[in-house]
C-alpha cells in the first residue's frame, strides 16, 4: 500500500521541478506534512488514527491537498509561460536505422535488423562435397533445421588462415539471418548487440579497409572509437544466393 503521504509529495515536487526548470518562481507553501510525522507515515501515535483509519481519509490531509493546488499565482505567471511555450523547439531527427554490430576477424561490420533472427552459439558444420573452397561452409542444425552456412569473412576478403587464440570472454557465435525467402547462417568472432544511427552518420569508406568489403558497404561509422562498415544488405544476399547456386 502506497504512504499517505506519496500523492503530496510527488504533486510538490512535480511542480517544484517544473517551476524550477522552466525559470519560473512560486511562492513558498507551508503544508503541515503531520501524515509524515505522527500519521501513518510517521510514529503512528495520532489519535485521529482511531477515528479515520488512514491518514488519506482525514480532512487534514486533504485540505493540504486542496491549499496546494489552490495557491495564488506567482507574478508574471502567465508572461513566463507564454515566453516559455514560444521558444523554438528542437525537433529529435527522424529516419535513425537500426543495425545489429558484429566483428568478423578484426573488422567490425553492421547489417540492418530486420536481416536477423537469432545469433546462436557455434555448432556443428557438416561439409558439403565440392563446396571446400568457396563461400559455402556446409550445413549447420538449427533448431531442427538444416540451413546452409555461408562464410561473410570469405566473401568480404576478412577470413584468416590461421585463427589466433580468443580470450576467454568471447565466443564465436552464428549469425540466422533472411533476406526475402533465403534464410543462412555465418560465423562471427564477435557480437555487439543493437546500435542505432541516422544516415547522416555514415562517412566514406576508407582505402585501409579490405577491398571487397568495400565493395559491399554503404558506409563506415563512427561507434566507440572504431570503424563500423556498415554492409550493403541487398548486394550481400544477391550475391551469397548466386554462390548457391
Amino acid at each position: 500500500m502506497n504512504n499517505p503521504g506519496d500523492k503530496l509529495g510527488i504533486l510538490t515536487e512535480t511542480i517544484a521541478a517544473t517551476a524550477y526548470s522552466s525559470g519560473l518562481s512560486s511562492p513558498p507553501v507551508v503544508v503541515n506534512d503531520c501524515w509524515n510525522k505522527i500519521g501513518a507515515n510517521g510514529d503512528g501515535t495520532c489519535r485521529e488514527l482511531e477515528k479515520f483509519i488512514h491518514c488519506r481519509n482525514c480532512p487534514v490531509y486533504s485540505s493540504a491537498g486542496t491549499r496546494l493546488l489552490d495557491r495564488d499565482l506567482p507574478a508574471n505567471y502567465r508572461r513566463e509561460w507564454t515566453e516559455l511555450f514560444s521558444r523554438r523547439k528542437t525537433i529529435a531527427a527522424l529516419g535513425k536505422v537500426s543495425v545489429v554490430i558484429f566483428r568478423i576477424d578484426t573488422e567490425w561490420l553492421a547489417l540492418p535488423i530486420p536481416v536477423f533472427q537469432e545469433v546462436v552459439e557455434r555448432r556443428t558444420i557438416h561439409c558439403l562435397p565440392h563446396r571446400r573452397q568457396g563461400i559455402v561452409l556446409g550445413l549447420t542444425n538449427i533448431r531442427g533445421e538444416l540451413l546452409i552456412c555461408v562464410s561473410v569473412g570469405r566473401l568480404l576478403g576478412l577470413e584468416r588462415e590461421i585463427k589466433k587464440e580468443k580470450p576467454r570472454t568471447i565466443y564465436d557465435r552464428l549469425m540466422v539471418v533472411q533476406w526475402n525467402s533465403s534464410r543462412l547462417v555465418f560465423p562471427v568472432d564477435e557480437v555487439h548487440g543493437i546500435h542505432r544511427y541516422h544516415p547522416d552518420e555514415l562517412k566514406e569508406i576508407p582505402a585501409t579497409l579490405a577491398k571487397n568489403a568495400v565493395n559491399y558497404s554503404r558506409g563506415i561509422l563512427s561507434w566507440l572509437s572504431k570503424s563500423v562498415g556498415c554492409l550493403d544488405e541487398e548486394l550481400l544476399f544477391y550475391t551469397l544466393n548466386r554462390s548457391l547456386t
